[in-house]
């Protein structure tokens, strides 16, 4: 009778962990970014003025911090929703940073334009296409999730509040993130996530839309 040999399964198997490199990587995008979402929320280098009443270090204090809860929720747990369920399924995957694309973001902050390939997780191992799905549709789940969240916490708090208005642009930015990672155009998870369930890829898409068009219509306001 056969008898299939015994698997060897490392002691780290479906752990989550970070490498030192993959830190440095990290905080590199997060700092780097931060940056680029202060110079275009902000447009300070455009001589543009979005809030009147409080002084120029206030100014920049408060898009500093907006940007860095954005960068934060938007870019750093997107990527690691993505990490987190690759290794819960045994893969190896570890975020490496993209400078050309750091850099790029950095230039058309100046111009108040947001746009950044700061870079992405990267997996290895023996992932089936149910699997892959499932860790492509993390990231943008959770962009819609958080996104959803602020917006209805800024909703409490209006528009016209300072803390409002802070909240309405971290949440805008993760509904916009969801969208736009789920188009079905690779490499997007949209496109890994629709050659596994065309149903979950309908509703997550629809929700991402519905969710963003409230919010850049004013439906929710």
């Amino acid at each position: 009778m056969y008898r299939p040999a015994p698997m060897n399964i490392p002691p780290d198997y479906g752990k989550i962990k970070f490498s030192k490199e993959e830190m440095r990587h990290i905080l590199f995008s997060v700092v780097v970014l931060t940056i680029a979402f202060t110079l275009a929320f902000s447009g300070i280098i455009l001589g543009e003025r979005h809030i009147i009443g409080i002084s120029t270090a206030e100014y920049l204090g408060f898009y500093l911090l907006v940007s860095f809860v954005a960068v934060l929720s938007g870019f750093l747990l997107h990527e690691l929703a993505h990490k987190f369920v690759a290794q819960k399924n045994g893969a190896w995957a570890e975020f490496r940073s993209f400078p050309m694309g750091l850099a790029v973001a950095l230039f058309f902050s100046v111009l108040g334009v947001l746009f950044a390939a700061p870079g992405a997780v990267y997996i290895q191992g023996m992932i089936s296409k149910k699997q892959n799905g499932h860790i492509s549709i993390a990231g943008p789940v959770t962009n819609l999730v958080l996104g959803t969240g602020f917006i209805l916490i800024a909703r409490v708090f209006g528009v016209n509040d300072l803390v409002g208005y802070g909240l309405y642009l971290v949440g805008s930015i993760n509904l916009l993130l969801a969208v736009f990672n789920l188009l079905p155009v690779p490499p997007l998870d949209g496109y890994k996530v629709l050659r596994w369930n065309l149903p979950a890829y309908i509703v997550v898409m629809a929700a991402a839309i519905v969710m963003a068009a409230g919010v850049y219509t004013g439906w929710w306001f």
